[in-house]
């Protein structure tokens, strides 16, 4: 039972901001501007400036929205050419000085924002359950005894970065780091392993897990790390064996198509709990 009658989605870019309109049944959308998808209907949603934070809060209150959920990928803009409305200048500085300690740090800014206009702040997981990653093997194939030595190293990567507010993914092949996730993203950090030689994997075969796992202390209830189809194929064409994400805490957008295409692809893409990783 949801602990909400109404709620209002802060629409980044990608799929899951629709997943979560439609599963909730009577949402509202911000679409926010240049940077939400298409196609969401004008009569239940709105365009708001990233900066126009009185125009959003307005809009979702006038929606009689009681719960808020931010979804999907918003890049880091440049703050000198956002235009504010008065909410928005007045929060502005605070956002800033939140950027430099890390996005992290600026998601708390917004959170914070939203539970002091009245509005519960939920999680993705919490709208749509199913979009958490189960435990275990979610497709035929599942990690050998040197990938789980790749997925500990590389999951304890993740959680020593994380007072540095960092990044949620690193890939590590065979002992060897190969990279670490900061600004690109996901999908930047499979290309730049893509783009390195086979011999940083150890040679020719198919070698390395790329692990996705929350930053310790982060806010759990935004940007939960997420995969889907395309990182499967992203890890594929890096040389990777495959995906490893930490169990209910990491978003699986389409679980068919994500564990077609393992398995097409002959990687594995498993859930893995705290235990496992000690």
């Amino acid at each position: 039972m949801a602990r909400w009658r109404k709620l209002g989605v802060i629409a980044g870019a990608g799929a899951l901001p629709r997943l979560l309109a439609d599963a909730a049944g009577e949402a509202f959308v911000v679409r926010l501007a240049g940077v939400a998808d298409a196609g969401f209907d004008p009569r239940n949603s709105a365009e708001c400036g990233m900066a126009e934070a009185g125009k959003i809060i307005r809009v979702l209150k006038e929606a009689s929205c009681e719960a808020v959920t931010l979804a999907g990928v918003v890049r880091r803009p440049d703050f000198s050419k956002l235009k504010p409305d008065w909410r928005g200048a007045a929060l502005l500085p605070r956002v800033i000085a939140a950027a430099g300690k890390g996005d992290g740090a600026m998601l708390n800014v917004l959170v914070e924002t939203l539970e002091a206009e009245g509005f519960l702040v939920v999680g993705a997981d919490e709208v749509l359950a199913s979009l958490a990653a189960s435990k275990g093997p979610a497709g035929a194939l599942k990690p050998n005894e040197e990938h789980w030595s790749d997925i500990r190293k590389a999951a304890a990567i993740v959680a020593a970065l994380g007072p540095f507010d960092v990044g949620q993914a690193a890939v590590v092949a065979s002992g060897f780091t190969l990279a670490i996730e900061a600004a690109e993203g996901t999908d930047g950090v499979l290309a730049r392993c893509a783009a390195l030689p086979a011999s940083a994997r150890g040679g020719d075969r198919r070698n390395g897990v790329l692990v996705k796992r929350p930053k310790p202390g982060q806010e759990l209830r935004v940007d939960l790390p997420t995969i889907g189809a395309d990182t499967v194929r992203g890890a594929h064409a890096a040389g990777l064996a495959g995906v490893a994400v930490e169990a209910g805490l990491t978003l699986v957008l389409d679980r068919e198509a994500v564990v077609r295409e393992a398995d097409r692809l002959g990687l594995f893409v498993y859930g893995f709990t705290t235990a496992e990783i000690r």
